[in-house]
């Protein structure tokens, strides 16, 4: 079968793809499991000579993989452009860092000498999702590679080009063969059959909640390691002393990056009572001056959404909402013309029950819930089954950090925007899934944590 690559701004072909055969997929397989045998070898300062080349390489062709990712994605170029340099940042950071959090451990006891050591497991699975097709990749290769694992990715359907040139560019940077390598397989029966091979150590997925379904009973089935990151239906928490007129801006900012297409972008916006009228206004000219178009345009904030049954999906949550009493503000439908575009919307007076509320909207639509207090604030943001992230915009740092301790989230931000740092450990709670990317605790996730104790 082929895989067809589709620009969501024109509706056109960009290319198709023959799906790899069973035999091929036999034979990368067999060739990450001999790499592995080589590559856990090497130390870990060897490892980091490809991961900075690698970061070259990325920096070299950021103009190129660019172009692409706006092409097969939609995201505006400017952001496609900070994409590529956040991937080179997270390889010299796990090039400069894997070291110190892969260091054996020395634990006191009643041996002569105990500690602990942190081994690779083989070839990780990556399933990964269309809407950051590099840095989603990369969150998950640095890490793992540097720990000493191979990857196997099996990529969105709709990004093969992506995944493609992930490939090149690991191939450029010389990591030897069979370390990464990309399956081009769209089937959700070929992915089953992945995470059941022998070959196959663990998988890590980005995605829905229902892929996350899927992956953690196929992995359970087998008992295979899983880390899962899923959707998210953020809280954007804005209490009565918040700088309105500024936190309105970045309200708006928050709701439509990579055009609303992320999971931890704002998507629920918890406002005080008593000014939440102000709120409502101030967000609504933001998300209705936001300028939509040509993702190839520098001067547009909003490109189309990736796929049209994706739009589809999001403009039934929208008129849903409003069916159940939510009001339309602005916005509120797809842009006529050829593309997957859906002007910026907000909606004022949603409640729990109502699409908006409940379910994780994946476009550029924002809901207003209003809050008697800060309390109810907070009982709004975790009256939700996704627990991803948070944000609270207040000028009283020390009440926000203490709300924060009673947000059920993977993270909380105050006066700013939820999100990923290769620094910090990045995932969720509840429906949001399991497991943690980035950082110290991300690198340990696919990893042997194996005990060693020496008798007197």
């Amino acid at each position: 079968m082929m895989i067809k690559s589709i620009n969501p701004a024109t509706e056109q072909t960009i290319a198709e793809y023959s799906e790899h055969s069973p035999q091929q997929i036999e034979q990368i397989l067999q060739s990450a499991s001999a790499a592995f045998v080589q590559w856990r070898k090497i130390p870990i300062a060897g490892r980091a000579g490809p991961m900075k080349r690698l970061a070259t390489v990325l920096r070299k062709r950021r103009d190129e993989l660019a172009s692409l990712m706006t092409a097969e994605v939609g995201k505006t170029i400017t952001a496609s452009e900070a994409e590529i340099e956040k991937c080179a940042g997270g390889c010299d950071f796990f090039a400069d860092h894997a070291a110190r959090f892969l260091a054996e451990l020395e634990i006191p006891t009643d041996g002569r000498r105990s500690g602990v050591r942190f081994d690779p497991l083989g070839a990780v699975l990556a399933i990964m999702p269309w809407n950051f097709p590099f840095w989603q990749v990369i969150r998950f290769a640095a890490p793992a590679l540097m720990a000493g694992n191979v990857g196997l990715l099996k990529h969105a359907a709709s990004v093969p080009g992506c995944a493609l040139a992930l490939e090149r560019a690991m191939t450029e940077a010389q990591f030897p063969p069979g370390v990464f390598a990309a399956l081009l397989v769209q089937d959700n029966q070929a992915a089953q059959d992945l995470i059941a091979h022998p070959a196959i150590a663990a998988v890590t997925l980005t995605g829905s909640e229902r892929a996350g379904l899927a992956v953690a009973q196929a992995a359970a089935k087998v008992l295979k390691k899983s880390v899962l990151e899923l959707g998210g239906s953020d809280a954007f928490i804005v209490l009565a002393d918040a700088d309105i007129p500024a936190v309105a801006k970045a309200a708006a900012q928050a709701r439509c990056i990579n055009n609303g297409q992320s999971c931890i972008a704002a998507k629920r916006f918890i406002v005080e009572q008593p000014i939440a009228e102000r709120f409502e206004s101030e967000m609504t000219a933001a998300m209705a001056a936001m300028k939509v178009g040509d993702p190839r345009d520098r001067s547009v904030n909003l490109g189309p959404l990736a796929r049209l049954d994706l739009l589809e999906s999001l403009d039934r949550q929208v008129r849903s909402s409003v069916a159940g009493g939510a009001v339309l503000r602005t916005g509120g439908k797809r842009r006529l013309g050829r593309g997957f575009f859906y002007e910026p919307t907000v909606l004022c007076n949603v409640t729990p029950g109502m699409a908006a509320f409940d379910e994780e909207t994946f476009g550029p639509v924002a809901a207003i819930i209003r809050a008697a207090d800060a309390a109810q604030a907070v009982e709004l943001a975790n009256q939700s089954r996704f627990g991803l992230g948070a944000s609270i915009w207040t000028t009283d740092v020390d009440r926000a950090a203490a709300l924060a301790a009673d947000i059920q989230a993977g993270a909380v931000f105050i006066n700013g925007a939820v999100k990923s740092d290769s620094r910090l450990p990045f995932g969720g709670i509840k429906h949001s899934g399991w497991g943690r990317e980035l950082a110290e605790f991300g690198i340990r996730e696919f990893v042997n944590v194996k005990t060693i104790w020496i008798a007197k």
